[in-house]
């Protein structure tokens, strides 16, 4: 697994605004075309019971320390850490489930991924199990974000992630 925590998770080689037809990186797909692949088929089922087993962080002390010394690859789990102080965790035993945690160590989001082979979906949840958005991640470099209604949200370029606007609205650190 590369040295990079990949969200799903959510990476765009180029950002372009929402009203284009075609956003590029690699792999050209239309927002249509995303959209359409990302809702034609019913989100996967949630396993609720590994769901509280991971609502606290028990690596969190650990994890955290980890990312301030700007490592992200663990013996059992890749890490990455967020502008808002949030972080994600993949354990490598199981790696289509992403945790997403705040800075305390409480489950915020907890991500599903379809695969591990692009192109594939992601399906992000609260810990009680409310769909919250979708993505379709094309390739490393490219990432679509949509709301549960098909509204495209934002996108992934590198380390900054884009609104609709090309506001950046949140960071990350990226490595390769």
């Amino acid at each position: 697994m590369r040295k990079c925590f990949l969200i799903l998770v959510l990476i765009l080689f180029f950002a372009v605004p929402v009203s284009a037809k075609i956003i590029t990186g690699g792999v050209e797909v239309s927002v249509e075309q995303a959209r359409e692949e990302i809702f034609s088929n019913s989100t996967p089922n949630l396993d609720f019971g590994l769901i509280r087993a991971k609502f606290f962080d028990n690596n969190r002390l650990e994890n955290t320390t980890t990312l301030l010394k700007g490592i992200t690859e663990l013996k059992d789990r890749t890490l990455a850490k967020f502008s808002d102080g949030s972080y994600g965790v993949i354990y490598k035993d199981n790696p289509t489930d992403v945790f997403y945690y705040s800075s305390d160590g409480v489950l915020i989001y907890y991500d599903k991924k379809t695969s591990l082979t692009f192109p594939y979906k992601t399906y992000k949840y609260t810990p009680l199990g409310k769909l919250v958005n979708t993505s379709l991640r094309v390739s490393d470099e490219e990432s679509f974000i949509f709301e549960k209604s098909g509204k495209l949200l934002a996108h992934w370029v590198g380390e900054n992630c884009y609104d609709e606007n090309n506001n950046i609205i949140m960071t990350r650190e990226f490595l390769k």
